[in-house]
């Protein structure tokens, strides 16, 4: 892995990440390079740079995936260093070496990490070396006949995945045996499409299961921490939504362990850099490797908030061979934190994406609120990027108190010009499920209403009775603390546990 001084950045990115980046290493004293596309010539991140450098048409072809003008704009701005954000070509290893081989630093992991982390089968192959335990499941490479075979023993429901996929592309679950054969012919065609790769490769689909990931840090003087884990489980089509730390569901004797785990991960590639390993926990707690993503994540400010640690400037820190911050795993998080991913995109018409400009933005301020955002009143929102417009971070000490402040900055939060899932989230944070922390990832799709903040009508009335009463004796030792405020300021936020008192008086 190169590391070494440098003294100014090209960040190889757009948007709300290429601002965050902007600031971590204006707050370290070191300039940075933009690039942008002809229609991000207005963008925030061009703005804010010390330098902006035009890079090409629209499409991300044409612009942010040409390495070679990346690295001929680094070259004439003198740039000794490339961030690559997430996204993009923040996990090419092709690209990685390019910039090396020019003697330009890269601020993030080894491509030879990147290239086996980026390989499912390659991962699962090099980490379970180091005891980390996997999902069962098959090779890649197998011709169909044989993985029908397989699916039959490893026991339905599966889940067909490309090798090389990301992001739910390439990805089916299949319940029943007799649905298999298509499904695998329309993961493979995906799959091609996407990745120029069909290969593809089953494993045992987790009911109930929940997606946790562990952020890592690790530096070139042998040091490989963990920060702990995010709650990721709010899911839709396996786009994350809504991330949390730390989890309802974990507790310090399974982040430890889990945390273990991470660590054997990382370390089986000789990892450096900020990385996030990614697993699937079932209901009894049994978990299992996922993945890992060898950049930093979207979700990074949840984990930020609640450590006190800067991820973007450690990654910068490493990148230049210092030793990082912290030398010690978290196993206690400080207080709590939430993130609402803010997307241009209707809620109420199956999440179909919206593209115009933005003509009004107000972003809701006051303690314990973060908004990461890379747009501003003026902005327009094309077709040609993803539709992220902004992160909504929450902090408090507790999770009620997390979600209370998320609740109030969503109110605040006012967007104008397209339709954005702002009704999504205010509704979500208004669900019973959600308030007791009892979903997994598959409740969006599943069980939760655009139309109504209560339970899904198919849920037992004894489980409904069985979360209120949850809550009823949680609001209870909040009021026995005088950590709330008085009932008529947030009636309409327990309405469920209202119906509980009345139904025992």
């Amino acid at each position: 892995m190169q590391t070494g001084p440098f003294n100014k950045i090209l960040i190889a990115n757009r948007g709300e990440i290429a601002v965050r980046i902007i600031r971590a290493a204006r707050d370290l004293g070191i300039p940075t390079v933009a690039v942008y596309s002809d229609v991000d010539r207005t963008a925030l991140h061009v703005r804010y740079a010390d330098e902006a450098v035009p890079i090409g048409g629209p499409r991300p072809a044409e612009s942010y995936l040409r390495k070679d003008k990346l690295i001929e704009v680094a070259r004439k701005t003198g740039a000794e260093a490339i961030h690559p954000g997430y996204g993009f070509l923040a996990e090419n290893a092709d690209f990685a070496q390019q910039v090396m081989d020019e003697g330009i630093v890269w601020i993030g992991p080894s491509p030879s990490a990147i290239a086996t982390m980026g390989d499912k089968q390659a991962a699962r192959a090099t980490v379970t070396r180091n005891g980390v335990p996997l999902i069962p499941g098959t090779e890649a490479g197998m011709p169909d006949d044989e993985l029908i075979h397989a699916a039959r023993r490893i026991g339905f429901p599966v889940l067909i995945k490309a090798v090389a996929g990301g992001g739910g592309t390439g990805m089916r679950p299949v319940e029943r045996e007799e649905d298999f054969a298509e499904s695998l012919a329309t993961a493979r065609r995906e799959a091609e499409s996407a990745f120029g790769n069909g290969d593809v490769y089953v494993e045992k689909l987790l009911l109930g299961a929940r997606h946790i990931e562990f952020q890592i840090l690790a530096d070139a003087h042998g040091n490989t921490i963990h920060l702990g884990e995010r709650e990721c489980s709010i899911q839709r089509r396996h786009q994350k939504l809504v991330e949390e730390a730390p989890s309802v569901f974990v507790d310090r004797e399974l982040r430890e362990k889990m945390g273990a785990m991470a660590i054997a991960a990382a370390e089986s590639v000789g990892y450096i850099n900020a990385g996030t390993i990614e697993c699937m926990v079932d209901r009894d707690k049994n978990y299992y490797f996922l993945e890992m993503n060898t950049r930093l994540q979207v979700e990074h400010p949840v984990t930020e908030l609640v450590t006190g640690i800067d991820l973007a400037k450690e990654q910068i820190r490493i990148a230049r061979g210092r030793r990082m911050g912290p030398t010690e795993s978290l196993l206690e998080p400080k207080g709590w934190a939430i993130e609402c991913r803010i997307n241009a995109e209707d809620p109420y018409n199956n999440f179909m994406p919206s593209t115009g400009t933005i003509t009004t933005q107000i972003l809701p301020t006051g303690p314990g609120v973060r908004v990461d955002g890379g747009v501003y009143s003026g902005s327009e929102i094309t077709p040609y990027y993803d539709s992220l417009i902004a992160k909504l971070i929450t902090w408090g000490e507790t999770r009620s108190e997390a979600m209370l402040r998320m609740r109030r900055a969503l109110a605040e939060y006012r967007i104008m010009g397209l339709k954005h899932n702002i009704p999504f989230h205010i509704n979500l944070l208004n669900s019973i499920s959600f308030i007791a922390g009892q979903f997994d990832t598959t409740f969006v799709e599943r069980r939760f209403n655009m139309n109504t903040y209560e339970q899904d009508p198919t849920a037992s009335d004894l489980e409904t009775v069985a979360i209120a009463a949850t809550l009823y004796a949680h609001r209870q030792r909040q009021l026995a603390s005088q950590v709330v405020a008085p009932a008529k300021r947030d009636a309409s936020n327990w309405k469920w546990m209202g119906r509980f008192e009345r139904m025992h008086r």
